[in-house]
């Protein structure tokens, strides 16, 4: 079948890479993808934002499946659009309508619906311009440290952990009313800080049904030893040695099938992914927050682990039949160890020649931030460049052969974290 993947990171590589070698793929075409995915199959120059043309795509190449990758073009509505146009509405579509996204879309929306079904997460308030006043006296007697959250998108910055009262009283007020993160923080979100070790969890939904995938840990801070500025991710692991199964019990039995049964309740068809971010505190589960589609770079780390045909697990999620799909995880562990362009999370330059790729064999290189120059070599053209990912017997050893392919590869500025997993290692 004809495939269309949208997307142009890390995680749309990895994605490629395994459903190009999907038994049930014919052509494959990422929109608008990178370097590495154009290996995969046909990069599409596309704004995936702009639905009509994406449609007219879809029908001039007889796209019969639609994977998702990022975030924007759910809580845009982009299901929504294809299942209301006559031509388009037969593709199979793996992503949450409008109404599902939300999960991701709104933090007030998501936490309230945590409410409602009993979902363990930290205690919140939600305040606006029009409470204000009632928001900076809420933060002023709060327990320290306050976790300031902007509703809506803000590119994964709209978290903020403010250590003292006069720093949350400013942050809100930056927030709310000089749009520190624009239209996202309009409304925010003040919770309680939760004290702890995150992992992520991944469900692959297909509106009734559910399949757990591999646990992964993310390293957000650009800093070894989790130090620095919040970044997009500078690396991850999978499984997580701490998720065994008495733990992951408890996350399905408290968080997943409470989160599927609300969003039935709630009239909520779910098709895709739910990223759970979890949090565990001693030794119980609370979730931080969900998103609607998979995380990056934790993708470059499940994916290489699953060893069922992604193509017809997509398939499957998109016409309600994951129950029949037997999900193979491999036992080996995944690291993935995330190169980045100097001055990253904050300013960087573009357009670095990369070289060094024909020496790594023992690992998969995921292009996230690149693509080809007019000369025909491959450049950086992000911040997070690339995600390297070995599997091995143990994290020490996966790590390590992360590292030195990490070392192989070269281009002017080149940074990434070499103590990815240190803490179980």
């Amino acid at each position: 079948m004809n495939i269309l993947l949208i997307g142009s990171g890390g995680r749309e590589h990895a994605f490629s890479y395994y459903l190009n070698k999907s038994k049930l793929c014919s052509h494959l075409y990422i929109m608008p993808g990178n370097a590495g995915t154009a290996e995969c199959g046909a990069n599409v120059s596309i704004n995936p934002l702009h639905f009509d043309k994406v449609a007219e795509f879809c029908i001039e190449k007889n796209i019969e499946l639609i994977l998702v990758g990022p975030e924007e073009p759910l809580v845009k509505g982009m299901r929504n659009y294809f299942e209301s146009n006559e031509e388009i509405k037969h593709i199979k579509f793996v992503g949450p309508d409008q109404a599902g996204a939300a999960m991701e879309g709104s933090k007030d929306w998501s936490k309230a619906f945590m409410s409602k079904y009993n979902v363990p997460t930290a205690t919140y308030k939600t305040f606006t311009a029009e409470n204000l006043q009632e928001g900076l006296a809420y933060v002023k007697q709060h327990s320290l440290p306050i976790v300031l959250k902007a509703d809506g998108l803000a590119a994964g910055k709209g978290v903020l952990i403010c250590q003292t009262h006069a720093e949350a009283e400013a942050e809100l007020e930056q927030m709310i009313s000089q749009s520190k993160f624009g239209d996202a923080s309009k409304k925010v979100v003040v919770e309680a800080f939760l004290d702890g070790i995150e992992l992520s969890v991944f469900v692959l939904c297909d509106g009734n049904s559910y399949k757990i995938l591999p646990s992964a840990k993310d390293y957000k801070r650009i800093g070894e030893g989790d130090t620095g500025l919040n970044t997009g991710g500078m690396g991850a692991i999978s499984p997580v040695p701490f998720a065994d199964e008495q733990f992951m019990e408890k996350v399905e039995s408290r968080i997943i099938k409470p989160t599927i049964e609300g969003l039935k309740q709630e009239g909520i068809k779910y098709v895709g992914f739910i990223f759970i971010g979890l949090m565990k505190v001693g030794d119980e589960p609370w979730v931080i927050e969900y998103n609607s589609r998979m995380g990056d770079p934790e993708t470059e780390a499940v994916l290489p682990r699953i060893k069922t045909d992604i193509g017809e697990l997509m398939l499957a999620s998109a016409e309600g039949r994951l129950h029949e799909m037997q999900l193979e995880i491999s036992n080996q562990t995944a690291a993935t160890v995330m190169l980045v362009s100097a001055g990253y999370p904050g300013d960087y330059a573009k357009g670095k020649v990369m070289t060094g790729f024909d020496d790594v064999n023992k690992s998969l290189v995921f292009h996230a931030g690149t693509k080809i120059n007019a000369n025909n070599e491959v450049e950086t053209n992000g911040g997070r460049v690339l995600a390297i990912t070995s599997l091995a017997d143990n994290i020490k050893e996966a790590v390590a052969l992360s590292m030195k392919a990490a070392a192989k590869i070269n281009y002017d500025g080149k940074y990434f974290r070499k103590d990815i997993g240190y803490e179980f290692i």
